[in-house]
């Protein structure tokens, strides 16, 4: 189980595959910038300015994750039901600065605040 109230389940335990098409990279590359890669990890910067949403996209590697700058959001599946409002969430009210997130299925995010959403995350591959 994760420490992350950003925490979305993903499919059955072990290698998680999604199509390439939707790597974040190439799905939203927009709002994910690739900041290191190699055997081990992959870093991103994710940033969603507010009132923007991403494209529908997945991270199929577990992560740590910081937050650099926190603004709400509402993240969707891909059938565009909420999957998770950090609005209601009562753990975001006061989000944490790192955390860990396990690999996160399809879906989209909204930045809902009035600030940019700003994530640094490093994926560690499996």
């Amino acid at each position: 189980m994760s420490d992350s109230p950003f925490h979305q389940p993903a499919p059955a335990a072990g290698h998680v595959t999604w199509p390439e098409t939707l790597d974040a990279l190439v799905a939203a590359p927009e709002h994910h910038t690739l900041l290191f890669e190699n055997d081990s990890v992959r870093v991103l910067d994710t940033r969603i300015g507010d009132a923007d949403c991403t494209p529908v996209h997945a991270h199929r590697w577990p992560a740590a994750l910081y937050v650099v700058s926190w603004s709400h959001f509402v993240r969707y599946d891909v059938n565009g039901d909420v999957v998770l409002d950090s609005r209601t969430a009562p753990a975001l009210q006061n989000p944490p600065s790192a955390f860990w997130s396990e690999p996160l299925p399809p879906h989209s995010l909204q930045n809902v605040g009035a600030q940019p959403l700003r994530i640094i995350s490093v994926e560690v591959k499996t």
